[in-house]
């Protein structure tokens, strides 16, 4: 059972919880030690145990317990980042609503900034600064994070297309309540879940504020985080991608819009199949021709904005369903970042092995193309002579 709150909140802060013992009273205490005093009323905090296998659900409840504004919600079995999203939506009675992981947290101050700006702008979306965490300590700013610079007052995406760019996360965003319900939107099952929730929201929005100011703290290299696992799973982005199209096709069938998006879409699947540290080397070949089979379906009439470079040249390759041409390139780039990796002692190392670049940080940069040369147009599969 879930007590209902007597009084309105401007923010319910929503946390899906499922096997993050180590970390979560850290992400529940950067939100609930962050509401100041006086901001107690505006803000909830709705945990939902996704009938974790460890011991999170008596550690929620045991926080919950002589706190005013934490509520809990224990599912009775495992459904799932999205759909236990989607429970903590259901009983949350705030007009915005922002998903925080459990296994992430707040720097100290974002609360009051999140709070000011939505009193500020009442926007539909208001989208957030975050720094990547590595297990080291060391924090990092990610790859898209300048996209969100420059941008005052509320905007739409028509007037700042740059911000589709953004790293399309559930998390780095806070939404209206009742702007999601216009929307229909609520998460799917399966991984890469945020994919057919995160860019609808700034495609529909009408008021888009930014909050320039790191809000958000996103740690690395957790075991378990699936972006570090290696599974068939992996292959969940071809339905939600499916998903994403049919919606943007029935809701805003912009041929500009569905360009890009297209160039997104491609992108993160280079991103997962060139990774070691998603697909086992088996999987690896029907995830390209997967891959291969939705640039056919989905290609623009138009054509779309190819990438430079060595992307662009993979852009092709999958365009033209050519895996041992892709095989090659990959293995050749694997080979020269062995030759140019430096030893230990500032000399060259060589017999090492190396993976791809970090698959979280590839999904971005992999998707910020416009910081460079304007691209060339893709117009046809066959895409000419390759260079």
């Amino acid at each position: 059972m879930v007590n209902q709150p007597t009084h309105a909140p401007l923010l319910s802060i929503v946390v899906p919880v499922y096997g993050v013992e180590a970390y979560l009273y850290q992400c529940l205490e950067s939100i609930r030690a962050d509401v100041p005093a006086d901001e107690s009323d505006a803000v909830e905090l709705i945990a939902v145990d996704d009938a974790s296998p460890d011991g999170c659900g008596d550690m929620l409840r045991s926080y919950a317990a002589g706190r005013d504004g934490v509520r809990v919600v224990h599912l009775s079995s495992n459904v799932g980042l999205g759909l236990a999203r989607n429970a903590g939506l259901d009983v949350a009675t705030g007009r915005y609503v922002w998903f925080v992981d459990s296994d992430d947290w707040l720097p100290t101050g974002t609360i009051q900034a999140v709070l000011d700006r939505l009193r500020q702008h009442e926007p539909d979306v208001l989208m957030l600064d975050h720094l990547r965490v590595h297990e080291d300590g060391r924090r990092e700013v990610d790859a898209s994070s300048h996209l969100l610079r420059g941008i005052p007052g509320v905007t739409r995406l028509a007037d700042q297309p740059r911000l589709l760019r953004v790293q399309h996360t559930a998390w780095n965003k806070v939404v209206r309540r009742d702007f999601l319900d216009e929307l229909e939107l609520r998460f799917f099952p399966g991984w890469y879940e945020d994919i057919p929730f995160s860019h609808p929201l700034l495609i529909g929005a009408e008021k888009i504020s930014v909050l320039d100011r790191v809000c958000y703290l996103y740690r690395q290299g957790r075991q378990g985080a699936i972006t570090s696992t290696r599974s068939g799973r992996h292959f969940d982005a071809f339905a939600q991608y499916e998903r994403l199209m049919d919606w943007v096709a029935r809701k805003h069938p912009d041929e500009r819009l569905q360009a890009e998006l297209f160039q997104l879409m491609i992108s993160h699947y280079l991103v997962v199949v060139g990774n070691d540290g998603r697909l086992h080397p088996h999987l690896r070949r029907d995830f390209f021709h997967r891959a291969a089979a939705h640039y056919r379906r989905y290609l623009p009439s138009g054509g779309y904005p190819l990438p430079a470079g060595v992307a662009g040249l993979k852009h092709r390759l999958v365009g033209r369903g050519d895996w041992v041409a892709y095989s090659a390139l990959r293995q050749a780039h694997r080979v020269a970042g062995r030759l140019r990796r430096p030893g230990p002692a500032g000399g060259v190392e060589t017999g090492s092995a190396t993976t791809d670049e970090d698959p979280s940080r590839a999904a971005v940069t992999a998707t910020t193309q416009d910081a460079g040369p304007s691209p060339r147009r893709h117009d046809a599969l066959a895409g000419g002579r390759l260079p």
